[in-house]
């Protein structure tokens, strides 16, 4: 996806400054969630690795790797199978990791419904760590801005939106979004407010939800925090 970071935000604003919410999500929320979604990619790529390095031993690596490329490559269905397999019949980490891996290529070929069912599952599992657990259910959480409601989000990444919690900032990101998108500017505004007052939030994430908090007071649709 290529666009010029500055002209974008700008369009953003004067967008979403107008009265017409509706449609600036139409044109910009897959936008916004697939910038943000990175983040959430990129820290359960990194604990589904360190899970997976922790049991690199196992005689299925070479197996997942090869599932891993077939995906990459778009083979869906040869990667589903391969993945199938390494879920029965794998080692160590790896059943878990074809588990994760799985409901990813349901999402990429557009099945998300799935994908959602897939990823709920394996956080609900407490045979499964409990990083890749909380890995699972942000991105569960993410397809279901687009896919479920406000109240189905919040079911399934709000009680990560704490201060002891590695994935608090996309959680909080996820809620705020889902309820922006919903038309709850109030519950947008806490959310986005919470990111923007923890000083450990990510510079990029904390920008964002600073653009949303200034959208949110422009529209006139939610009262401005008491300082």
């Amino acid at each position: 996806m290529a666009f010029n970071d500055d002209s974008f935000i700008r369009e953003v604003n004067e967008e979403l400054r107008s009265d017409q919410m509706k449609g600036a999500w139409r044109r910009f929320g897959r936008y916004v969630i697939a910038i943000a979604v990175l983040i959430v990619v990129g820290t359960a790529g990194k604990v589904a690795f360190d899970y997976w390095d922790d049991n690199r031993s196992s005689g299925t690596g070479d197996q997942f790797l090869a599932a891993m490329k077939l995906a990459d490559e778009n083979k869906s269905d040869e990667a589903l199978a391969a993945l199938a397999t390494l879920e029965k019949e794998g080692h160590g980490a790896y059943p878990v990791l074809a588990r994760m891996r799985a409901a990813s290529v349901r999402a990429q070929k557009g099945d998300n419904a799935a994908a959602i069912s897939d990823f709920e599952a394996i956080g609900k599992d407490q045979s499964v760590p409990e990083a890749v657990r909380d890995a699972a259910r942000m991105r569960a959480g993410w397809l279901l801005i687009e896919n479920g409601t406000y109240e189905q989000v919040s079911g399934a990444v709000e009680d990560m939106a704490i201060p002891a919690n590695a994935f608090r900032h996309s959680a909080r990101e996820a809620l705020g979004l889902a309820a922006y998108k919903a038309g709850k500017m109030g519950q947008a505004r806490q959310w986005y407010q919470a990111i923007a007052d923890d000083a450990a939030s990510p510079r990029n994430i904390a920008n964002r939800a600073q653009i949303m908090l200034d959208n949110i007071t422009a529209s006139g649709k939610a009262p401005a925090a008491q300082g």
